[in-house]
This record gives structure tokens, C-alpha cells and sequence, in this order.
């Protein structure tokens, strides 16, 4: 199962609260083609949203789901894109989205 997402680009949106990370997920997914892959309760209130694509399309989701966080409140904590994950990162993101 790693080697089907090898080459494939990761969004990550990490907010403060649930309300930011539900909304920066629906305009991500709505901006591009991506797959939402996984939502991490990382704790103290943060939570992480993931996404994967092509990484056009996974910058635009990105991007997209940064500014709809950030329209409701100060909940953006963080927004990273990762182009080709190394094959060595993929068993650690099987392992957050099981």
C-alpha cells in the first residue's frame, strides 16, 4: 500500500479548535482534486487535517483551506506542503489514517 502514494504531494493544515479544521477541510477539498486522507485530535484543542494529490493541486487546496480558517478566527496554527514524501514517511501516515 505505501508504493501507491509514493510520489504523491501532502497538505497539512494544523488549527487551533474543530470549527477552523472542519472548515479549512471542506475548502480544501472543494478547491482542488485532492483526497482528505486523515483528522488528527492531536490534543489541547489542536487538530490536524490532511490531504493528497497532485501537488498543484494539493498547493491550491492548501491554500485555499488556510484562508477559510483563517476567516473564522485566529485558528490557523500551521499549513505545510510536502511534494514527494520520502517512501520511509508513508508507514507513519498508514498509521494515522487507520
Amino acid at each position: 500500500m505505501a508504493n501507491e502514494n509514493y510520489g504523491i504531494a501532502l497538505g497539512m493544515i494544523e488549527t487551533r479548535g474543530l470549527v477552523p479544521a472542519i472548515e479549512a477541510a471542506d475548502a480544501m477539498t472543494k478547491a482542488a482534486e485532492v483526497r482528505l486522507i486523515s483528522r488528527e485530535l492531536v490534543g489541547g484543542g489542536y487538530v490536524t487535517v490532511m490531504v493528497r494529490g497532485e501537488t498543484g493541486a494539493v498547493n491550491a487546496a492548501v491554500r485555499a483551506g488556510a484562508d477559510a480558517c483563517e476567516r473564522v478566527g485566529d485558528g490557523l496554527v500551521a499549513a505545510h506542503i510536502i511534494a514527494r514524501p520520502h517512501k520511509e514517511v508513508e508507514p507513519v501516515l498508514e498509521a494515522t489514517t487507520k
